[in-house]
């Protein structure tokens, strides 16, 4: 993070729960904060409230439902016009379980609902955005995840067989943290982190009383460690790392799976329209 400007960071699913919490604490610490959010109302509201606390030029809104992939590449085509610079990006907006997590839902596109909204859209906007994060260096990718992590099947990827919400879930976070160390590897030298992180166990959001579990901690508890992957100068060099909360620690070992991590992203890159020519480059 570049110590002489406030940094801009663009925080998905900003409008309610950790997203809120992130973002409000961020524009207390003089960041310039990008409001993501599906919510017109919703984003409007959470905007007004940070431009009361820190000034009417410390917020600006984008709105995006990130179960339709082409609104996501709208966002993000949004974000790089306007936007001179991006010091930071939190992917943060989520599907949780669901209040009838036996119920499958798909996408626009026609993916597995979890899949789409936790790995899909926050790798298609960093991949869309990496031209702009990689102009503003040092930046960083903060992709919040969660201890629940389930092993893919990539015989059954979008879970058409012995669907449930919560198991749809770990599944798509395990995608996301498999992508972050993907990419961390891929943009090292370039002035641009990735790191993933569990924020906090059962926070007390619409998520988790949605699926019918009680919440045992405040939002607070998530927001501290997810702000610290954002603005820590120690953490400054740190790529390609999952923490639980504070702590640098190992996920599911299919994580470390070079196989099926390059299996997932092959899948990953169809599935979002993305490869050599298309806005990544080659990689061997």
């Amino acid at each position: 993070m570049n110590a002489r400007h406030a940094p801009t960071v663009l925080v998905t699913g900003a409008t309610q729960g950790l997203g809120r919490g992130i973002a409000l604490d961020l524009a207390a610490r003089g960041c310039t904060v990008l409001l993501h959010g599906r919510d017109p109302g919703r984003l409007e509201a959470v905007a007004e409230e940070i431009r009361t606390a820190a000034g009417p030029t410390a917020v600006r809104t984008f709105l995006a439902d990130l179960a339709d992939l082409d609104q996501v590449r709208a966002m993000a085509d949004r974000v790089r016009a306007t936007e001179p610079r991006l010091d930071a990006l939190v992917n943060n907006a989520v599907a949780g379980g669901g209040a009838e997590p036996l119920r499958r839902e798909l996408s626009v596109q026609g993916l597995e609902l979890r899949f789409a909204v936790n790995h899909a859209a926050p790798y298609l906007l960093t991949r869309a955005l990496l031209p702009l994060l990689t102009a503003s260096a040092p930046a960083r990718v903060v992709n919040v995840a969660s201890v629940g992590q389930e092993r893919i099947d990539f015989e059954d990827v979008m879970l058409e067989e012995g669907y449930e919400g919560l198991r749809a879930y770990c599944r798509s976070k395990l995608a996301m943290i498999m992508a972050t160390f993907e990419l961390a590897a891929e943009l090292r030298g370039t002035g641009v982190t990735v790191n993933t992180l569990h924020p906090a166990h059962l926070m007390d959001t619409r998520g988790v009383r949605e699926y019918g579990l009680t919440p045992a901690v405040g939002i607070e508890e998530g927001v501290r460690p997810t702000v610290r992957l954002v603005m820590d100068p120690d953490l400054a060099h740190t790529t390609g790392r999952y923490f639980d909360r504070f702590t640098d620690t190992r996920a599911h070992e299919q994580a470390y799976d070079p196989d099926a991590r390059r299996r997932l992203m092959t899948l990953t890159d169809s599935l979002v329209g993305v490869g050599a020519g298309a806005g990544r480059p080659a990689v061997d």
